[in-house]
């Protein structure tokens, strides 16, 4: 039964993408693609809820794990990582460069599900902002979901090919303040 529901919903998805206003043309191999790749997603547990992989070569997508010592509780853990990412500054880190723009928790449910999406702005004062970006702020978002023992982040940019090194130093901050509270990080 849970067959025939992730087929009709992926033939839904592959036949709407037909119908959309695309310039060019759905091929039956895209389409086809497209409908396995929804079957295999529908299908596998936990695949939605797994933090996408950054790009092979991506300088501007950062992947962690952070694991709280054995002796906190799950309520505990949770609590030490809102703490930690409520401490970060506000008005961002060397002197605004970094996060000028201060960040936002966009979704919260650490305690239901088990993720948190925090949106993080640049000034949109800096050179790159101004010639680039028509003066607005860069907008990064760092994703943070619970594996069981563990925390996944992925802090990545919405734009562009290179952040130089702000969803690091974002990282590394973050990760100071969980250390002192005895966490451990696995792809620093």
């Amino acid at each position: 039964m849970k067959l025939i529901q992730s087929l009709t919903i992926a033939t839904t998805i592959a036949v709407s993408n037909g119908f959309s206003q695309s310039p060019q043309p759905i091929s039956r191999r895209d389409a086809v693609s497209n409908t396995l790749a929804s079957i295999i997603a529908i299908s596998l547990p936990g695949a939605a809820n797994a933090i996408q992989a950054c790009p092979p070569g991506s300088k501007n997508c950062l992947r962690q794990t952070w694991t709280p010592p054995s002796t906190t509780s799950a309520a505990d853990a949770v609590s030490e990582l809102r703490e930690a990412l409520n401490a970060y500054p506000q008005e961002g880190q060397e002197d605004g460069k970094v996060d000028g723009g201060g960040y936002a928790i966009v979704s919260d449910t650490l305690d239901s599900s088990g993720s948190i999406a925090l949106e993080y702005r640049s000034s949109g004062k800096g050179t790159f902002a101004k010639l680039f970006n028509g003066g607005k702020a860069f907008v990064d978002d760092l994703l943070i979901e619970s594996n069981g023992s563990a925390f996944e982040f992925r802090s990545s940019s919405r734009v562009g090919d290179s952040d130089f090194g702000v969803n690091g130093k974002r990282l590394i901050y973050i990760a100071g303040l969980l250390k002192e509270k005895g966490w451990r990080g696995v792809g620093l």
